[in-house]
């Protein structure tokens, strides 16, 4: 388990292409995320990029005790079907921006 208040933070870039399955999508797994100790931080959806990759729609954190929760979670079997059946066909890119070890209040 992480230090009190230190998390383990990816910073995620989408292009997000159907709205209403993606956030079937994120319903359904937002659960399964919370058992394994992660959580959303900040969410944007983007209005113009300036710099980079033009096609990112959407921008988050998402929050894990630490890394091996965050790789426990990416295997876990029924976070994949949600990510087979619901992501991927709303979402065409997705990009890991950042990964970093963090003090998130």
């Amino acid at each position: 388990m992480g230090a009190e208040g230190r998390k383990h933070v990816l910073l995620m870039g989408l292009q997000v292409t159907d709205e209403a399955t993606y956030a079937g999508y994120r319903a359904r797994m937002t659960p399964i995320l919370s058992s394994y100790g992660g959580a959303f931080g900040h969410d944007f959806i983007v209005a113009r990029v300036l710099k980079g990759d033009a096609r990112i729609n959407r921008v988050f954190t998402i929050l894990f005790p630490d890394r091996a929760a965050r790789e426990r979670f990416f295997a876990d079997p029924e976070y994949r079907a949600a990510r087979a059946e619901l992501f991927e066909p709303s979402v065409s890119t997705a990009i890991v921006l950042g990964e970093l070890e963090a003090d998130v209040a």
